[in-house]
């Protein structure tokens, strides 16, 4: 037993009061006068120890009581297995309200078990402590302390939420707030501890208790479709688009004749069935056919029961009106070039001599080619480089006569190897590279008496082992002909000889010379970014197409809209979107009412559809001594339970009975025992 104010125990000198008064009081004789003296030996023997007696209970009585007293001022309690804190106490609950927490327990769903858990936690605590709630949406007013009272109420207010938070993340939350309070903290985390967020294993913070409060959840099964992108970086008109979706199967069940749909501009449509071994991954591909350039919104969807939050994808994807390209030349424009453009509808192409160039031009072109030119002035160089690192592609031919210098200097910051000298010999292009973007999926079968471009002259290229070179067109004796460099979000395209036909027939070899121009012009190092994932995505990215300070972009989804934060970079707008978007879903970009500039696809966090926990065992072998794990079942009294962990067993009621029970003894004695 131990005491919270074992101060108070001086207060037992006090017992000396009543053991004073008896040895000074009840000594003291009064004269009686008797006119008969024959039995008065008798009476006064037989009433002096009867007065003894009762007198000697009375001040046991009194002295029982007072003790009593004293030791229930001093508040007595037997401790359990954590030290008991002295004082005010500054608690943090974290109630997990993640989609997960929506499953169901035994009667209700776990969001509801976890808030009269945090209820009865609160309520084992005293009036003059402080509480913080606080939930994975990390809302500004929970960082706050606030009285018993208030903190029931934002318990009340908890709904489960899209955001998902790591515990680590959790601890760090908490302890902002708890820091600034006083010495006596303590933070509780009510969770159904899925594996995915509970990474704590090394907490050995030793200023902060933390206690896990675990909830075990029915075991449900899940099939989510976790992802979606398209096979090409970008999206042709009057063509058939490869769209692959992942579709995972989280249980451990089989799941058999799974339907899949596909919501396409209005219009649904059954796609086909999968069939998913238990805990694997299934690779689906559809072909999207587009009938029209601009924006386009489409949702992918599973019938799937009870878990349901991940059996919706939704997607945007913009299909340019044209796809521009520049061919800056030296003198005379290849005719060639000019023709396989005007050839496609979706192709516009530019031609500029190198001397009349508008730089602040080239980010609105998909593609620039270089077109025999002799020289690389280092502005166009820089202006390249750029261009490049900012998602553009470019293919380079070099001229017959070139400065090799100037190339060396150009093609150096690009880190892509370099041209050394030209030697007139003819060589033969003897092998395709199908598994690169340039040319994969371009043939129906990769015949052997494909046809393969000659040269008369090319230059030799540099092999630098630290270029990250991959070679599209090969010469039979192995060395390079066509190289691709990846360079930050762009691309450079290298070919070892120049364009004219004296010195290549790649030209009039259509086979590779039309279907290689048009996959460079669409591919790029990133494509085209179709959804977006909220809590993880906070930023998207967009042309900046403001011209008065006094615009704003907004963003609007099917029940919302809201001033995403804005920061101006070049040619590009970065928008913050944080936890501004809640719902998954369309969100249209506008400057101007009515005025859609892009649209924007947002779903949903998978993270929570792996429906995989640590049950108590497992959090304790995981976390060790330095945090509690609270071990209970569905009709433990968690008030009662924290309240004993908190204070230990206390005592100091059942001192006050006694000290009730002494003086009503006391009363009884001196009532009804008459000397």
């Amino acid at each position: 037993m131990q005491f919270l104010f074992p101060s108070f125990l001086w207060a037992l000198l006090a017992l000396a009061i009543p053991i004073i008064i008896h040895l000074f009081y009840f000594r003291r004789f009064k004269k009686v006068y008797f006119t008969n003296v024959k039995f008065l030996k008798e009476v006064k023997e037989e009433t002096s120890a009867r007065s003894r007696l009762r007198n000697l209970l009375t001040l046991l009585m009194r002295l029982g009581a007072m003790a009593a007293l004293v030791l229930a001022f001093a508040q007595p309690f037997i401790p359990v297995d954590t030290v008991v804190k002295k004082g005010q106490k500054a608690v943090s609950l974290f109630i997990d309200n993640s989609f997960s927490m929506s499953a169901l327990s035994q009667d209700v769903p776990l969001i509801e078990k976890a808030k009269q858990r945090a209820r009865e936690i609160i309520k084992a605590y005293n009036d003059e402590d402080e509480f913080q709630i606080i939930t994975n949406d990390f809302e500004g007013r929970h960082q706050r302390m606030v009285s018993k009272e208030d903190a029931l109420s934002l318990v009340d207010e908890v709904k489960v939420s899209p955001a998902v938070r790591t515990l680590s993340n959790v601890l760090g939350r908490q302890q902002q707030a708890l820091n600034a309070t006083t010495d006596n903290n303590i933070s509780y985390l009510i969770s159904d501890f899925q594996k995915n967020i509970t990474d704590i294993e090394n907490y050995n913070d030793t200023t902060l208790e933390v206690n896990m409060v675990p909830l075990q959840s029915v075991q449900e099964k899940n099939i989510s479709i976790d992802s979606a992108w398209f096979d090409a970086p970008f999206q042709m008109v009057n063509q058939s688009n490869m769209l692959v979706i992942r579709v995972k199967n989280h249980s451990t069940e089989d799941a058999e004749n799974l339907r899949l749909s596909l919501k396409y501009d209005g219009q649904e449509k059954p796609v086909g069935t999968l069939s998913i071994p238990a805990g694997a991954s299934a690779i689906d591909s559809i072909n999207v056919s587009i009938q029209r350039t601009g924006w386009h919104e489409a949702q992918l969807s599973i019938t799937d029961y009870p878990v349901q939050f991940d059996d919706h994808y939704f997607f945007t994807f913009n299909v340019a009106e044209k796809i521009a390209v520049l061919a800056i030349n030296d003198g005379t424009t290849n005719p060639y070039l000019t023709a396989a453009f005007k050839s496609v509808s979706n192709f516009h192409l530019t031609n500029q001599q190198s001397r009349n160039l508008d730089y602040s031009t080239f980010s609105t072109y998909q593609m620039i080619i270089l077109n025999s030119l002799n020289s690389v002035s280092s502005g166009l160089s820089f202006e390249l480089n750029q261009y490049v690192k900012n998602g553009g592609n470019l293919l380079v031919f070099p001229g017959a006569t070139a400065n090799i210098d100037t190339y060396k200097s150009f093609l150096r910051a690009f880190e892509a190897n370099q041209y050394v000298q030209l030697v007139k010999e003819e060589k033969a292009v003897g092998s395709v590279n199908y598994e690169e973007f340039v040319f994969k999926d371009v043939y129906e079968n990769r015949r052997t008496n494909l046809t393969l471009p000659v040269t008369q002259v090319n230059y030799q290229l540099t092999n630098f082992g630290r270029s990250k070179e991959e070679k599209l067109l090969t010469y039979r004796d192995g060395s390079t002909f066509l190289a691709k460099y990846g360079f930050d979000k762009g691309n450079l395209y290298l070919c070892a000889a120049p364009l004219q036909e004296d010195y290549s027939n790649l030209v009039k070899n259509g086979e590779i010379f039309i279907p290689m121009l048009y996959k460079m012009a669409i591919s790029s190092a990133q494509s085209q970014r179709i959804a977006y994932t909220i809590g993880s995505d906070e930023y998207i990215e967009t042309d900046n197409r403001i011209t008065d300070s006094e615009m704003v972009y907004k963003l609007k989804g099917a029940a919302e809209e809201f001033i995403p934060e804005q920061t101006a970079v070049g040619p590009k707008v970065v928008l913050g979107v944080y936890d501004q978007v809640k719902e998954s879903g369309f969100y249209d970009l506008f400057l101007e009412e009515e005025k859609t500039l892009a649209k924007y696809a947002f779903n949903y966090d998978r993270k929570e559809s792996q429906l995989d926990y640590f049950n108590e065992d497992d959090l304790k072998a995981r976390v060790g001594d330095q945090i509690n794990v609270l071990t209970s079942n569905a009709d433990t009294d968690y008030e009662q339970l924290i309240g004993q962990r908190s204070q230990g067993i206390p005592l100091w009621r059942w001192c006050v009975i006694a000290a009730l029970v002494f003086l009503l003894i006391e009363g009884l004695l001196l009532r009804f025992w008459k000397v």
